[in-house]
């Protein structure tokens, strides 16, 4: 038998990896949208969270959880200002390239450390975080200026739109969002290595593209789409035939991107690439 049969436990976990992975959607789409940046080094930036809650792990659990929090926003800020800021003018192959170079500094300096573990839950702190981003977005004047620059950066600066500023708080948000994922994928797997997340980040923005990159709802929707189908695929295929997993997953990605290259979620608009 080469597929089992679909359970109520698989649909669970395979709900459960797609509100972690539409979580880093929204963190990677959040930066993409003001500056039409990949940024590969963010499973680098959860590694690290991660890396911070195993070192605190005899701390309190709410102090563990701040220290990750504070450090991985610190250096979310810290690669904006020293790497990304001054790059910003180049071209997006530049930019990229500057990502995966970040990407494997901090995985380099990870085999440095050792490693152990930590506590906390996944898929309320997920509906909770992106509750809190629905209402930021909407309600505030920062969110309603990260939409406009989102849809037209050049028109919204036009309009007294604050670049620096919109830029620094989607980066910041993008951090906290990273942080966040670090704690429950350190609970989900407490062994910390250097390529932390790095398989996971690699898949989601896999599923940013197959939802839609341009729009934050639809690259989250094609987060959560990638993680729950991988769940329920890993669920139905027997133990020894788990190698097949990332063929069938991505198999399933060119599918979808030959019926609908624009994007599963995305309707009627097309993607703009313009930025400062």
């Amino acid at each position: 038998m080469i597929v089992a049969a679909v359970d109520a436990q698989t649909l669970i976990d395979a709900t459960g990896l797609g509100a972690v992975y539409a979580l880093m959607a929204v963190g990677i789409g959040l930066v993409f949208g003001v500056l039409r940046l990949v940024n590969f080094a963010y499973g680098q930036l959860i590694m690290v969270g991660a890396y911070t809650l195993a070192f605190t792990a005899s701390w309190p659990v709410a102090a563990s959880i701040a220290a990750c929090f504070v450090v991985v926003v610190a250096l979310s800020t810290a690669m904006d200002r020293v790497v990304f800021r001054p790059l910003r003018g180049e071209s997006p192959a530049v930019m990229l390239v500057t990502t995966f170079a970040i990407a494997f500094v901090l995985q380099a300096a990870a085999l440095l450390v050792d490693i152990r573990k930590i506590t906390i839950l996944a898929v309320i702190v997920t509906a909770l975080a992106l509750a809190l981003l629905a209402a930021l977005l909407t309600r505030t004047t920062i969110g309603l200026h990260m939409r406009a620059a989102a849809t037209d950066f050049s028109t919204a600066r036009l309009l007294g739109v604050n670049a620096e500023r919109v830029i620094g708080f989607a980066v910041l948000l993008s951090g906290l969002i990273a942080a966040t994922v670090a704690v429950i994928l350190t609970v989900q797997n407490p062994f910390v290595g250097p390529d932390f997340a790095l398989r996971e980040t690699i898949v989601v923005l896999v599923g940013v593209v197959v939802g839609g990159i341009d729009r934050l709802w639809t690259a989250t929707l094609g987060g959560f789409t990638i993680g729950f189908a991988t769940g329920v695929i890993n669920g139905v295929l027997p133990t020894d035939k788990s190698v097949y997993l990332p063929s069938a997953v991505f198999a399933l990605v060119i599918l979808v991107l030959l019926l609908r290259p624009g994007g599963l979620f995305a309707w009627g608009r097309q993607t703009a690439v313009e930025r400062m």
